[in-house]
């Protein structure tokens, strides 16, 4: 059954919190030079130490880091995060954000660590690679290669009587690619959700991206071209459906939860996939965020944490049906 649940009302009076929050982002980062002034690396490396506009690393001390063998001897690290009862009902594979050339599996303990403990799901983090060094199709190849070796029961032991899969703007479309490429290439469903935040599903950009214009709140106008420029070979076709999920047949598609800001620069591309996983006879949730910016979860906020609590509990209830579905998977899934 088709099914929509629009879980954030649009408030008349916004979110004076998110407000404030985005004239500070927005101050800060007029008052820096462009980042693609500076050569990749310097950028990466000031992101780890927090001296752009996201806060600091805060590496989780009960994470573990394993290597996934890739191709021709190559390998995929993936970061590995248990519950902390250590009642693992499943596993969550997660997929950075970053535009394709930025971010990394650390960054994101703190929510993720959050996640874990809500839902009792393991949490494995994949470091893809990135671009401009490896362009289109190597980060999405990444990708596919851990979910198929979480779904096969070779990926660190994790349990997978359960499975999500999502992640935060180009995480998020690097998932709904993996999705994808599982039913095309190998006819397979595994995943039972999908978090999706504020995703980028159309590369060629969507209105709300080429409309946003110059202010840098987190993103601009010009900072998705870039991306896409870096990411994207010239000979591909950025509207190919194997590259900007929105143009891709969406049927079999697991529930999913699609999350996203008003003022955030990839506000249609949310709105877009969302209607078009329902149009293709999927199951969807839509949470719209007033005012905030891009991915405003990453940010100390009254919403970005009821954001975060909306993600589990999206998650608990699909683990709740899958588990209701199947007594011997509810036995094993089930809290203590």
């Amino acid at each position: 059954m088709v099914s929509s649940d629009v879980q954030e009302q649009f408030a008349t009076n916004g979110d004076e919190e998110l407000r404030r929050l985005n004239a500070e982002i927005a101050a800060f980062q007029a008052s820096r030079p462009s980042s693609w002034s500076f050569p990749i690396e310097v950028v990466r490396e000031a992101r780890r130490k927090g001296l752009g506009v996201f806060p600091g690393l805060s590496p989780d001390p009960d994470a573990r880091a394993v290597d996934l063998p890739g191709e021709a001897g190559r390998m995929i690290p993936v970061r590995i995060l248990h519950p902390a009862d250590g009642n693992a009902r499943g596993t969550y594979l997660h997929f950075h954000g970053g535009g394709w050339v930025f971010g990394e599996a650390v960054e994101n303990d703190p929510r993720l660590r959050r996640l874990a403990d809500a839902t009792g799901l393991c949490v494995a983090s994949v470091d893809y690679r990135l671009a401009p060094e490896n362009p289109f199709p190597a980060g999405p190849d990444d990708c596919e290669a851990a979910a198929l070796a979480l779904v096969e029961g070779r990926l660190a032991d994790l349990p997978t009587q359960f499975l999500a899969i999502g992640g935060e703007s180009a995480g998020a479309h690097l998932s709904a690619l993996t999705l994808l490429r599982l039913r095309d290439r190998h006819q397979m469903a595994p995943f039972h959700a999908a978090n999706l935040v504020a995703g980028c599903f159309d590369l060629s950009m969507t209105p709300s991206v080429r409309n946003f214009g110059p202010e840098r709140l987190i993103l601009n106008t010009d900072d998705i071209g870039e991306f896409v420029r870096r990411f994207v070979p010239s000979e591909v076709d950025p509207r190919g459906a194997d590259i900007s999920p929105l143009y891709a047949r969406l049927e079999g598609m697991p529930p999913a939860l699609f999350s996203v800001g008003t003022r955030d620069l990839l506000l249609d591309d949310t709105l877009f996939m969302h209607a078009r996983w329902l149009a293709a006879g999927n199951r969807a949730d839509l949470r719209v965020q007033p005012d905030g910016c891009h991915v405003f979860e990453t940010f100390a906020s009254e919403a970005g944490t009821r954001s975060v609590q909306a993600m589990a509990s999206f998650l608990n209830r699909q683990i709740a049906e899958v588990a209701a579905s199947c007594p011997r998977v509810l036995a094993r899934v089930a809290p203590d």
